[in-house]
């Protein structure tokens, strides 16, 4: 049969989650053919979510091997993604978001003249310095992209105002809710003392805050405030169970050393997907500077503050299911005493509804996809 061959390339947990649905649908068109192409930016991460949605790599560039530098992640991305794609030459290539390995694969196959597909295409700060290295790589690989798949009208109107043909701009709706409905089931805690407490926690009323902060503009000084907020909260509330998921670059990790011996407060490694979805339901509100989170906590329901000064993700916060809290150790104990301290205006911030699609984004990317290559849609 004569079939189009997509190149899908993963570097990172984000990706592996947003791009699994896509895989899924490529899977289901028989003109389609899905390559997937991990990078090794995250291999573990990736795999496990991969083996979430039973979908295994075809190739692993084991950037991994080049270093842990930007500089040296970005070079070999480029010059080993390049290779495969002047030796494959595949119909299509698709990235995502705005990763050292999407910014790689794009500039590869743009060289190749191979097309590219931007999933996730539109999001801006409007800082070039926040998110780092993020805000760069994505305006950098809108330029070496054909095709956006816009998740939002907001993306969708950055895009054309920046210069973009309107009529590549597609919008899709975001492929992490489509993620979120595949997953969201309880898959089994890592963290034995996430599965002993979890079950009590509905039962018995007691509040859950959710923390996460790895970015890389926050190391030093800046993480130092949020552990230091954090640790003011968990103080003031002994009745309140705090939940730190660490990162595993120590730069992001350490500052929250200085929790370890309060009672009410649980340190815990980054769990698989599925448990960490599960733990984002639970949660009566959540402090990270994830992007990801941003998207995925509202569409479950939680409220979120985020731990950064500007966001790309503003669905959330004209929404009123987010805000802006920076890094500072007074104002985020402020925003998130009132919360805690008010079941009403946290009640207030709860989503009504998916800001960031109706899950069918992934079918949606599939379809332009196929109509921009020529081939038919089965139903």
């Amino acid at each position: 049969m004569d079939y189009r061959r997509i190149i899908v390339v993963i570097g990172t947990r984000p990706e592996a989650i947003k791009l699994a649905p896509i895989v899924l649908a490529l899977r289901g068109q028989p003109g389609l053919l899905p390559v997937v192409v991990t990078t090794g930016q995250h291999t573990e991460a990736v795999r496990e979510v991969l083996d979430i949605f039973a979908i295994a790599a075809d190739v692993d560039l084991a950037v991994g091997e080049a270093g842990s530098g930007l500089a040296e992640i970005a070079a070999a991305v480029l010059s080993r993604f390049a290779a495969l794609a002047r030796s494959e030459q595949p119909d299509a290539v698709l990235v995502q978001g705005d990763t050292t390995s999407a910014l790689g694969a794009a500039l590869g196959a743009f060289y190749q003249r191979i097309p590219v597909a931007h999933v996730e295409a539109g999001l801006r700060s409007g800082d070039r310095h926040a998110p780092f290295p993020e805000e760069i790589h994505r305006r950098m690989a809108s330029l070496a992209c054909d095709l956006h798949f816009a998740p939002t009208p907001s993306a969708a109107a950055r895009l054309v105002a920046e210069g973009i043909d309107p009529d590549m701009v597609y919008l899709t709706g975001n492929t992490v809710v489509d993620a979120l409905r595949i997953i969201r089931r309880h898959v089994g805690y890592r963290d034995a003392r996430l599965a002993r407490i979890g079950a009590r926690w509905a039962a018995s009323g007691r509040r859950v805050l959710l923390v996460t902060a790895h970015r890389r503009e926050s190391w030093g000084e800046p993480m130092e405030r949020i552990a230091a907020a954090v640790e003011r909260i968990a103080r003031d509330r002994p009745g309140l169970t705090v939940v730190v998921v660490t990162h595993p670059n120590p730069r992001a990790r350490l500052p929250f050393g200085r929790l370890a011996g309060l009672a009410n407060v649980l340190l815990t490694e980054p769990e698989p997907y599925g448990s960490f979805v599960r733990l984002m339901e639970l949660a009566d509100l959540i402090l990270t500077d994830s992007g990801g989170i941003q998207e995925e906590a509202p569409c479950l329901g939680t409220p979120v503050l985020v731990l950064r000064d500007v966001t790309e993700r503003t669905e959330g916060l004209a929404a009123g299911a987010a805000r802006l809290v920076g890094t500072g150790t007074d104002r985020i104990v402020a925003e998130a005493g009132a919360l805690l301290d008010d079941p009403a205006a946290l009640a207030a911030m709860v989503s009504r509804g998916d800001l960031y699609g109706d899950g069918a984004a992934a079918a949606r990317c599939v379809s332009v996809l196929a109509a921009h290559l020529g081939v038919a849609v089965a139903s």
